[in-house]
């Protein structure tokens, strides 16, 4: 397989495909996103427009560079907030998901290059990226520090993290809580909700510059750089 870099072009529109490794527990995951693509957007409606649109704004002003990554772009719905004149490559592993992504960039008529492709194996080029951003995906990644460490891998040096995420909560009780009902929450949804993803960044060798606390200490926003 041919290893490209963002600038890759035309190719990339036309919906190239990157399986995953055979037994992946990605492929697990996907297809469970897979399943839930069609009403996906139904089902977070409330939430969306409640919290979390207010809070993928932010992407369109922390975004720099020429060259950016959004890794788990799901059903685009970050793509209105892509700011203009940047060269934006976005991937997910559900090829459902993207299907839909894809309708997203049309109606907006949005640039941007959409491929199926697992953030745990990316078949990117080292340095490839500017900015790697993800909102609410490291909860479904099967080896969130694998993932976070490859995103680490195609940014160049100097390059900037941004993460929206959930996670466990520090203070015990709701964390003992969140232990307890996230293997049902897996189950039905394929995200965990008691990932220590603090932990995760430092441990994929990410240097944190900003945490902004959103929703109690449940909903962060995240800033690293690579050096």
């Amino acid at each position: 397989m041919e290893n490209r870099g963002p600038e890759g072009g035309s190719a990339h529109r036309r919906g190239r495909t990157y399986p995953m490794p055979k037994r992946s527990p990605s492929k697990r995951i996907s297809r469970r996103y897979d399943r839930l693509a069609f009403f996906y957007d139904f089902m977070e409606a409330p939430i969306e427009k409640s919290r979390f649109a207010s809070w993928r704004k932010r992407l369109t002003d922390r975004i720099t560079g020429d060259r950016v990554l959004e890794a788990g772009v799901g059903t685009g719905k970050n793509l209105p907030y892509y700011p203009s004149g940047v060269h934006v490559t976005a991937i997910d592993f559900s090829a459902k998901m993207l299907n839909r992504a894809r309708k997203v960039a049309a109606d907006l008529r949005q640039e941007v290059d959409l491929l199926e492709m697992d953030v745990q194996f990316l078949a990117f080029p080292d340095n490839s990226f500017d900015t790697v951003f993800a909102t609410f995906v490291f909860c479904s990644v099967p080896d969130p520090v694998r993932g976070l460490r490859e995103l680490r891998r195609v940014c160049r040096p100097g390059g900037r993290l941004i993460l929206l995420e959930h996670m466990r909560p520090e203070n015990p009780f709701p964390g003992i809580l969140f232990d307890f009902i996230n293997p049902m929450v897996v189950r039905m949804m394929g995200a965990n909700i008691n990932r220590r993803t603090m932990d995760n960044i430092h441990k994929a060798g990410w240097k944190v510059q900003l945490m902004e606390n959103l929703s109690s200490d449940i909903v962060r926003w995240i800033e690293g750089t690579h050096n």
